[in-house]
């Protein structure tokens, strides 16, 4: 099967990579439309010939050209107007190097074929996982059909008993009226009365059956009830659980609101079933009859089934969560507005429009002193219905928010926890009212709890009230133990490591791999980590002490990471050019054997707010290996010139040497402008000036801001010590073209 189509039958989250590889420098238009011809190229060899490389530029054009054609015969005019405006760009891009445009195909190729080859690793990885969970889901399906069938059995049972009493019923009054036997004999009178005897014994029989029959029915939805109950439910309230901290998305609700619907029709039929058997004690009934012996027992357990199954089918389908934090669900801000949404699990349309819920702030709160109390806020009430949800029986709370109660004595520094340790509970309350023509009406409180929550007053408390959430929640499944932190236990390095990788998968595509979650282990666990990969690491030593003798906690750190890679590091960390967590002795390491020139980057163990570095090798005179790194970058410098740019532009410079770029190759061995050149501005497509001199616009002099280390001179006269970061502090300079231009001439006459 050609590379494109199997791509395109990959889940999701790995067609989102593919999208990250196209953009309009080589739009996903032409992968898509010329797939066949692209992958019978080489590219790898055209991106090496300046000749072959011409060709099949101009091979290409024309393959657009025919494409455009043939979407002309279909009268496609919006695919015509965008070839036409992709072939310009292309020409305008690539006419002068078409080796580029090779380079590009080249690598987007190589790089579909990394994802392909992920992919199914994985799937080979989860597949008996994922088999043994559809073994376990495919017993409870047929499980909830041989339900069914019993009731369509049972529906059945008892048409064949009313049809057998009605002509017993019709044989005795026969019997019973004299005039219309006169023409009988009194043989056949007596073969008439025997058939009758016989008859009333086959309707007794019937009516054993029909009783034993509705027994082992129920007998059948009380052992699924508890399947679904007591497995299922919690089942996939811990999955949610999980998928809120970051983990798998938990998207098994409808198969939980199939199976609960199932039972409760055939509940409801059964109760209907019942119904008819006192219809038909009422036209016939005998001493022992089962019926009449059993029915008051079977109805009650009929009514207490439905009951335990309603009463556990309200759940919160999507937990707590501010609009403005998507991925920090369960942290609310006094004052600012959330949502949160229910779903009956029942989708029976008696109760379309019947549920009425309300929301309630920590109603079974029993500690009081020193803990913070609020009023909610908004329309705390609605009505569940199937029309806003698509078609499930849901209720959706958009406009809640919270204010905190200012009572006398209740400050926040009362309690015996801090703000971001408290937790809070919000339930949802409603009554359900369901009459049964003939049953005795049915009414049930219904009660469903999200998840605890944190209450921050500001949103500088955010990161602190997250690192709360995943804690509770990667330790416990108790939804209502609120006083979890007055001694929150400790966690696992293999629990702790999995949510971290969590934290950087949820909001990137790449989680943390062995090697970056080693070198985080031994931060948090020291030398024991190599001793016992799975120590334990106390809740004070994940977010509240300071981290290696620095003034912030480890977790902090790793949010001061997240925060500067979702801002200025997104399309790095995706593509793997970042290798982020590593011990300067594991980096000194890796570069030991590598050209000069080899970099990587790291993030900076000292910074809070999240800074990263780049670390490269060189040799001294003796060819050892000599280490430098530059002053790590923050969000500040970052926010003015892109990591790339500042890697394309970085000099070191000292007195009377020539500026040079120290760094030439990515780790392991890729070159620097073949990782990074895709993140290079591209070049502007309005003419410049023809200035021989200096290029001006408007008058003024265009000015690039470059990063530049100046190195102490005494340092180049002993290339045997390392530079520290303090030698390679950066000076960020505004430098102009012409500036540019002198740079690079030195660094060639240099070279040469």
């Amino acid at each position: 099967m050609a590379q494109w189509c199997q791509l395109q039958m990959l889940d999701s989250k790995y067609l989102e990579q593919v999208d990250q590889l196209y953009d309009d420098s080589f739009p996903m238009d032409i992968r898509q439309y010329l797939s066949r011809w692209i992958e019978s190229i080489d590219w790898d060899t055209v991106a090496v010939q300046d000749s072959l490389a011409t060709i099949r530029f101009h091979d290409l054009l024309a393959q657009l050209d025919d494409q455009h054609s043939r979407f002309a015969l279909e009268s496609n005019f919006l695919q015509q107007h965008n070839f036409r405006k992709i072939k310009r760009n292309l020409q305008d891009r690539f006419q002068e190097d078409p080796v580029t445009m090779a380079m590009i195909i080249s690598r987007n190729l190589k790089e579909e074929q990394k994802i392909l080859v992920c992919a199914k690793e994985a799937e080979q990885e989860g597949e008996g996982a994922v088999s043994a969970m559809v073994v376990e889901k495919q017993k409870l399906d047929n499980k909830v059909k041989e339900l069914k069938d019993k009731v369509q059995f049972m529906d059945q049972m008892l048409k064949n008993l009313e049809d057998l009493q009605d002509e017993y019923d019709f044989k005795m009054n026969t019997l019973k009226n004299q005039n219309e036997l006169n023409g009988m004999s009194a043989k056949e009178l007596e073969k008439e009365k025997f058939n009758t005897t016989r008859m009333c014994i086959e309707l007794k029989q019937k009516r054993h059956e029909v009783v034993s029959f509705l027994s082992e029915l129920l007998n059948l939805t009380q052992s699924l009830i508890q399947d679904l109950i007591n497995e299922e439910l919690p089942e996939w309230k811990q999955r949610q659980q999980i998928a809120c901290i970051g983990g798998p998305p938990n998207a098994c609700v409808d198969q939980l609101q199939n199976w609960f619907t199932a039972v409760a029709e055939s509940l409801q039929q059964v109760r209907q079933h019942l119904n008819k058997m006192l219809e038909l004690e009422q036209k016939f009934t005998y001493e022992n009859d089962p019926i009449s012996q059993k029915k008051s027992h079977l109805e009650n357990r009929a009514l207490d089934l439905l009951k335990n199954l309603l009463s556990s089918s309200l759940v919160v389908e999507r937990q707590p969560c501010m609009p403005t934090h998507p991925q920090r669900p369960l942290v609310l801000k006094t004052g600012v507005q959330f949502t949160v949404k229910l779903r009956f699990l029942v989708k029976l349309h008696e109760f379309n429009y019947q549920l009425k819920v309300k929301a309630v702030f920590d109603k079974d709160v029993t500690e009081k002193k020193g803990f913070r109390k609020f009023n909610i806020l908004g329309t705390n009430t609605k009505v569940m219905n199937m029309e806003e949800s698509n078609g499930s029986l849901a209720a959706e709370f958009r406009h809640l928010q919270l204010k905190e109660q200012k009572l006398a004595g209740n400050r926040t520094n009362e309690g015996p926890l801090i703000v971001t340790e408290e937790l809070h509970s919000l339930s949802f309350e409603s009554e359900l009212h369901l009459n049964q023509s003939g049953s005795p009406g049915l009414h049930i409180k219904v009660e469903a709890m999200a998840l605890p929550l944190v209450v921050i007053s500001n949103v500088c408390q955010l990161p602190s009230g997250w690192a709360s959430i995943l804690w509770y929640n990667m330790l416990t499944t108790e939804p209502r133990n609120l006083k979890f932190f007055l001694s929150p236990p400790s966690a696992k390095w293999s629990q702790l490591s999995e949510v971290l990788s969590w934290q950087f998968s949820s909001v990137t595509k790449r989680g943390l791999n062995q090697e970056q979650l080693n070198m985080l282990a031994d931060k948090l666990l020291g030398a024991k980590a190599q001793r016992n990969p799975d120590g334990t690491i106390p809740w004070t030593k994940f977010c509240k002490q300071s981290a290696n003798e620095k003034s912030f906690p480890f977790w902090l750190w790793i949010e001061g990471i997240l925060d500067l890679i979702k801002r200025h590091l997104l399309s790095l960390w995706n593509d793997g050019c970042i290798m982020g967590f590593i011990s300067k002795e594991r980096e000194k390491a890796l570069l030991s054997n590598k050209c000069p020139g080899t970099f990587l980057l790291r993030f900076s163990e000292s910074s809070k707010e999240g800074a990263i570095t780049f670390t490269w090798i060189e040799h001294d005179v003796h060819d050892k290996p000599v280490y430098h790194s530059v002053e790590p970058y923050t969000k500040k410098e970052l926010s003015a010139v892109s990591l790339p740019d500042i890697i394309r532009t970085y000099k070191v410079m000292a007195v009377e040497n020539i500026p040079e770029n120290p760094l030439r190759f990515l780790y392991p061995d890729v070159p620097k402008d073949k990782a990074f050149g895709k993140y290079y501005p591209k070049p502007s497509e309005t003419p410049e000036p023809m200035d021989t001199d200096v290029q001006e616009v408007h008058g003024y002099m265009k000015t690039e801001l470059i990063s530049v280390s100046e190195v102490h001179p005494s340092r180049l006269q002993d290339n045997m010590m390392p530079m520290s970061p303090d030698d390679y502090k950066v000076l960020e300079r505004i430098v102009s073209p012409r500036d540019i231009d002198a740079v690079m001439s030195s660094e060639f006459q240099g070279e040469n």
